[in-house]
């Protein structure tokens, strides 16, 4: 097939020290098949330096283009007011439909709402509906939700929004005459499910584009993404007309695999596709739809009519903060305890300072931990995270304890290192209690 030149346009904004850079198809490129043009501006000062790459071009592309939908340009820019608006006049410029992702999370620095509210003109309110449902998200009235997550649930008087299943930022659509700006949040778990469950759908409400194809996705734990993609290299062949598309995030692998058309057999092809890779990898698939591996292990423990209390030090409160936040923790949750030190987290369980120094310092301690989280609360389950420490070799760990309600506690030892290191920690130590539960 003949391919069209893509023009590459270096724009650098007036008075900034940035530089952009702005990819466009020229029309020459385009298909006779009509299609609706849109353009992305990506918002984070990380990315600019370097700390990230920006994986929402290549998932909006992607998941966008088979819909009828023609990217002209993707640019990324600095979380500032100023240089958002000046991206948006020109993305405006280019596309009747804008996307913007992030900047709406409950901070002064997001100010992704403000902006492309002065830019369109459009006001800002706060909706009723969006308020109950962040005030059940939290378990709390209304009137008890701090200011801060309020801002999250200003939404447009000239639009509309989109609810958010994976987090509190729900995105913002601001129709205005001429172009149509659609505000998505930033953590890719967020955006996409988000993209899929209610952008796709707005869409085609919107400009009459196609409805999408069956999709699969699967969700990995304890494995990285090259190594799932070469055991489905290896014993997962798969057809042509397979879209394969992935995206990672704190230890945790997402795959989807996408068919153009929906048809019953279609939906049977994805199933044996399913079957075959949970044959070589079903250990390491926590959920095969849109659930958060603290969801599974809330499922997973009302399933059993089970409780669980946290002791965390070396986590620093990760695991309660993850699992308060799936919904109906508050079934299954009996108590949280986080602290600093095992020292602090002896005397919030009040355990008799004699007592504890009779343990063996170390294991023993973070046992002793265990059970007395386990009286004090009256669960059935109990993990405890140990107070970070360092062998001969200078390497650092943790002592993870998971007492059952019948039989021996069992401690895990686990090493931590990399500037992401608790956030894997709290992937790890979910993963191997959501495999004592199975």
């Amino acid at each position: 097939m003949k391919m069209s030149p893509v023009k590459i346009s270096f724009v650098r904004l007036s008075g900034q020290a940035l530089t952009y850079l702005v990819v466009f198809l020229p029309l020459a490129a385009r298909s006779a098949e009509p299609a609706v043009d849109y353009a992305i501006v990506v918002t984070g000062g990380e990315l600019l330096a370097g700390a990230y790459a920006d994986g929402h071009t290549h998932f909006l592309t992607r998941t966008l283009r088979p819909l009828g939908l023609r990217c002209t340009g993707s640019m990324c820019v600095d979380d500032k007011r100023a240089d958002l608006e000046e991206a948006l006049r020109f993305a405006a410029g280019k596309a009747s439909l804008v996307i913007v992702t992030g900047g709406l999370g409950p901070t002064d620095n997001d100010v992704t709402r403000e902006a492309i509210s002065g830019f369109t003109r459009i006001e800002l309110k706060e909706d009723p509906q969006a308020l109950q449902a962040m005030a059940r998200r939290f378990g709390v009235t209304p009137e008890r939700l701090r200011p801060n997550l309020r801002r999250q649930i200003h939404v447009p008087v000239g639009g509309t929004y989109l609810k958010n299943a994976q987090g509190s930022a729900i995105g913002l659509v601001f129709q205005a005459d001429d172009v149509t700006i659609v505000a998505l949040p930033g953590p890719p778990r967020e955006l996409q499910a988000m993209v899929r469950n209610e952008l796709v759908p707005y869409l085609s409400r919107r400009f009459g584009t196609r409805e999408p194809g069956c999709s699969l996705t699967l969700r990995f734990v304890g494995l990285g993404q090259s190594q799932i993609d070469q055991t489905m290299e290896e014993h997962v062949p798969l057809a042509a007309d397979v879209t394969v598309s992935s995206q990672f995030e704190g230890s945790r692998v997402d795959f989807t695999f996408s068919l153009p058309d929906d048809s019953p057999r279609d939906r049977a092809r994805l199933d044996e596709l399913k079957q075959k890779i949970l044959k070589h990898l079903g250990d390491h698939v926590y959920a095969d739809e849109e659930t958060s591996l603290e969801q599974c292990i809330v499922k997973l423990l009302q399933k059993r009519g089970a409780t669980l209390a946290i002791v965390e030090a070396g986590s620093g409160g990760t695991l309660a903060a993850g699992l308060a936040g799936a919904d109906d923790s508050g079934r299954v949750i009996a108590g949280a305890y986080v602290a600093a030190t095992g020292e602090q987290l002896r005397r919030l369980l009040r355990i008799d300072e004699r007592t504890w120094q009779r343990s063996d310092t170390g294991t023993g301690q973070i046992e002793l931990l265990a059970s007395t989280a386990a009286k004090t609360t009256a669960s059935d389950w109990v993990i405890a995270v140990g107070p970070p420490r360092q062998d001969a070799q200078g390497g650092h760990y943790l002592e993870v304890v998971f007492r059952p309600p019948d039989g021996p506690a069992q401690t895990r030892r686990i090493e931590t290192r990399g500037p992401s290191a608790r956030s894997r920690l709290s992937t790890q130590v979910l993963d191997l209690f959501r495999r004592r539960l199975r």
